[in-house]
């Protein structure tokens, strides 16, 4: 079998779908890890934010996060409506008795977050790369100040922790690594990522709100 049929495979396609969403978890870490910053105050915060924006590595990555996102959302379409297509009437009630709420809603919970990366990225992302003339950190805390872009940010971080809730788990499986032997590890290590991650980016969301 060579590549091109493998990636077309079930099997295949499963696997895009798990080494794109480990690298896409990744990313989270690393940018909660700069958003940490805001705490230590202006300098800190605009600082990190400009290492990130002149490392040439970062830069570079950018890129491949971009491309690693559209992967991951069409392979997530195109497996979504494979499911839909193949399975009848039986097989839904069959399904749906033994999976969870989250790998029902990952294709609703996706494009939620599909949703709020595009505000992300027109609130966000491209002010602070082509607006010199603004302080990173003032324009972090001017959107936090709004009552309803914050909730917007942390109900999509909520949204984020259901489609991780699984997506993690899944991820594991899809790659072989999901053992019996290993489950309960892996279980408790996702759900310890997934509150972490959305729980430090809602906090922040939610702290300077108040502040």
């Amino acid at each position: 079998m060579n590549q091109y049929n493998f990636i077309q495979s079930s099997i295949g396609k499963k696997v895009v779908m798990a080494t794109t969403g480990i690298f896409l978890m990744s990313f989270l870490l690393i940018h909660l890890s700069v958003n940490f910053f805001l705490f230590y105050g202006e300098e800190a915060f605009n600082n990190a934010v400009f290492f990130m924006r002149k490392n040439i590595f970062i830069r570079i990555l950018e890129y491949v996060l971009a491309f690693g996102f559209i992967i991951h959302i069409l392979f997530g379409i195109k497996i979504h409506l494979e499911n839909e297509k193949s399975k009848g009437k039986v097989d839904f009630f069959v399904k749906k008795s033994i999976t969870t709420f989250s790998s029902r809603t990952m294709i609703y919970t996706g494009f939620l977050i599909l949703c709020f990366l595009i505000l992300h990225l027109m609130n966000f992302t491209i002010p602070m790369k082509y607006n010199s003339n603004t302080s990173d950190y003032i324009m972090v805390i001017t959107l936090f100040k709004n009552p309803l872009y914050t909730f917007i940010y942390v109900f999509s971080f909520l949204v984020l922790g259901i489609h991780l809730n699984h997506g993690f788990q899944s991820s594991f499986q899809s790659l072989g690594l999901y053992k019996k032997k290993k489950f309960f590890w892996i279980k408790k290590l996702g759900f310890f990522y997934f509150w972490f991650v959305c729980s430090g980016f809602s906090i922040i969301a939610i702290w300077f709100f108040f502040q």
